[in-house]
């Protein structure tokens, strides 16, 4: 490690479904937060740890801020919340749009009160005519606290690599805070969890996937073959969403268990055997018990 290296933590936030998680597989290289066209995919602040012979990079991707419905919501707001004083750089995700909203001036409150060096990251760039992102820019040099603004695509990477060096520029000198070999701070239980809820998120329709909750009970090689043996239980709040995930004759969780199936054989480079159960848990995005139990609560 060179006397120059420097390390820190760097947390994403903004709206729900600006691009957050996109933006975090995109500068790590590969898929290692699921990503969804609906919004509050993102349920725990995520941490994974780009290192290159310069510095380490310690993202934290964070639910996306909005306002709580529910107990699950709360949580959610308060893993976002609790990152932005925590950590050695902000960056703040928006989209290319030609006025500022209520919802982000309402970050942009929160940002300037933590006194965290703070990046303006304008997502999303390939999507709308050139004119609109200067405006954008424009709308939002008036905040002087932003240390940059910058315009990037999260799908196409335009624009990450320069991201990264306004990163280091903003870090100072430190060691590892882990092994250069280590990607992620999850295990791959849970990684095998959540690629199974976003496979939920992408498949059904209306509140469904936003109330249900995945669990692998099982994950274990099978002796004497390349195979490892899941098990995983769909937790649903209603019983009319259990018959809807099951489908008729099985259909939907069949087609689940597929899409499901392809991704976590590429993630654990593995052939899998994956069955999945659905049970009905009333109501748990509203019981501590149950997000504690479900791995919400600490």
């Amino acid at each position: 490690m060179n006397e120059n290296f420097k390390s820190g933590f760097i947390s994403i936030v903004g709206r729900p479904n600006v691009g957050k998680s996109t933006l975090l597989n995109n500068i790590m290289g590969e898929k290692l937060v699921i990503t969804s066209a609906k919004p509050q995919t993102t349920r725990n602040a995520i941490r994974c740890i780009y290192t290159d012979e310069q510095a380490q990079m310690v993202f934290i991707d964070t639910p996306g801020m909005h306002r709580p419905k529910n107990r699950l919501g709360d949580y959610m707001q308060k893993a976002a919340e609790n990152t932005v004083s925590d950590v050695d750089v902000v960056l703040y995700l928006v989209e290319p749009e030609t006025k500022i909203g209520p919802g982000d001036q309402y970050i942009l409150e929160k940002l300037k009160a933590s006194k965290t060096p703070v990046i303006l990251v304008i997502n999303k760039i390939d999507l709308l005519p050139k004119e609109d992102v200067l405006i954008t820019i424009a709308a939002y040099q008036k905040y002087d606290f932003l240390n940059a603004i910058i315009p990037i695509s999260a799908v196409s990477g335009d624009g990450v690599k320069e991201l990264l060096k306004l990163i280091t520029g903003l870090l100072s000198p430190g060691p590892m805070f882990f092994p250069a070999d280590m990607i992620i701070d999850q295990s791959e239980r849970w990684i095998v969890q959540e690629l199974i809820r976003e496979k939920l998120l992408n498949l059904l329709n209306d509140e469904v996937p936003h109330g249900i909750a995945v669990e692998v009970t099982t994950m274990k090689p099978r002796k004497g073959k390349d195979i490892i043996d899941i098990e995983a239980t769909i937790f649903c709040e209603r019983k009319t969403h259990k018959g809807i995930l099951i489908g008729k004759g099985g259909s939907m969780l069949t087609k689940i268990g597929t899409q499901a199936r392809k991704d976590i054989e590429f993630f654990l480079k593995s052939q899998i055997n994956l069955q999945l159960w659905v049970k009905v848990r009333s109501d748990w995005r509203d019981k501590n018990f149950d997000l504690k139990d479900l791995g919400y609560f600490e």
